[in-house]
């Protein structure tokens, strides 16, 4: 299992039956794939959709299309709308999580995701709204940076996406949530213990007191 999917299996046991939830671009598309048998939710899409399928590109329908541009399919009892309205469902607070790829989180729930350094972006998309607007925000990303430097930081270095508004962090090292205003590590990945976290994570942060090792969805 690489480490994209353990982070979208353990974030996919988050979301419950019944929420309708916005996943990002790139690796929160995966979580769909792996929630539980018992688990229905509702995906939205900033681009006008409510019930889209889960991402299957063989299965995808080249006339729709999802907020990262890529075909997919909707569900038989799915709803399509402008972005007007989609984004009033978003900015209502109707949407009950959001599951986003993050550049930066740092100890204060800050979180930065849009600006790449060096390269051409078109700019934010939808990502101020959902992390203002939905009730949970998970931001699903890899530990660290391909320099080797964390991504779990003391003070974000990049334009910042929205302030203190970041509920959950889950990599593929551990799960850190914030709690009481602290970030607090949860739970470790298998095989990875809390001085290998200490070491890759610049933030400071506190360990629960039931820290456990990372419950995955198989």
């Amino acid at each position: 299992m690489n480490a994209k999917e353990l982070i979208a299996r353990r974030i996919a046991m988050e979301l419950k039956h019944g929420d309708v939830v916005n996943l990002g671009i790139g690796l929160p598309t995966m979580v769909a794939n792996y929630l539980p048998a018992n688990v229905n939710i509702t995906l939205q899409s900033e681009n006008g959709f409510l019930g889209l399928a889960a991402y299957d590109p063989e299965n995808a329908n080249p006339n729709i299309v999802n907020a990262g541009g890529q075909p997919c399919s909707i569900k038989s009892d799915g709803a399509f709308f402008d972005s007007g309205f989609s984004f009033a469902l978003i900015r209502g607070g109707h949407v009950d999580a959001c599951v986003l790829g993050g550049l930066e989180v740092d100890q204060e729930a800050n979180l930065a995701n849009w600006m790449v350094p060096g390269k051409m972006v078109p700019g934010m998309g939808g990502a101020m709204d959902l992390v203002t607007g939905s009730r949970k925000v998970i931001i699903g990303m890899e530990h660290c940076a391909k320099s080797g430097s964390s991504k779990i930081l003391k003070k974000c270095t990049l334009p910042l996406t929205a302030k203190n508004k970041v509920h959950m962090v889950v990599t593929e090292l551990a799960v850190f949530s914030f709690i009481d205003g602290k970030l607090t590590l949860q739970e470790h990945a298998p095989n990875v213990d809390l001085a290998t976290i200490k070491a890759k994570t610049d933030a400071e942060f506190v360990v629960a007191d039931d820290f456990k090792q990372m419950v995955i969805n198989y």
